[in-house]
């Protein structure tokens, strides 16, 4: 599995961590920045974030910035991206079980950061159900 990673200047002590526990789990980290807590705009990470999941080129991916709420909507986007605005971990398991998420939007100034380790570990773990949920997913692609 392979994970990509993007955030602002909000989240890179929160992408330090998850990465790491991400890599303890075996799976492949791909950093798209930034790493400093210098002011930048969130969009220069997280297209790349969501382009490598868009295009298959990972299997999921986490964003992070303040709200949470530009990465999330630069992210969704793209055709392929169902990237869900998560704050708790059971947000999380509703976005994955039934959403079939496939990047997860953290909010770093409103989550601590075992919350988001918590809300990260269930995002790896939580299966999509399928099933009738399958339907609704398959009607919300973009209309172009």
């Amino acid at each position: 599995m392979k994970i990509a990673i993007g955030c602002d200047h909000a989240g890179p002590e929160y992408k330090k961590e998850i990465s790491k526990l991400i890599q303890q789990k075996g799976i492949e980290v791909v950093n798209y920045g930034t790493d400093s807590f210098d002011s930048v705009d969130y969009p220069d990470f997280i297209h790349p974030t969501a382009k490598a999941v868009n295009e298959n080129q990972v299997d999921k991916g986490i964003i992070i910035c303040g709200s949470g709420n530009g990465a999330n909507m630069t992210a969704n986007k793209y055709k392929n991206i169902r990237s869900a605005l998560c704050w708790n971990k059971e947000i999380v398991f509703l976005a994955r079980s039934h959403n079939d998420a496939n990047i997860l939007s953290i909010p770093a100034r409103f989550v601590c950061l075992p919350q988001a380790i918590e809300m990260v570990v269930t995002f790896l773990e939580t299966p999509f159900e399928g099933g009738r949920h399958s339907q609704r997913i398959n009607k919300i692609p973009k209309i172009l």
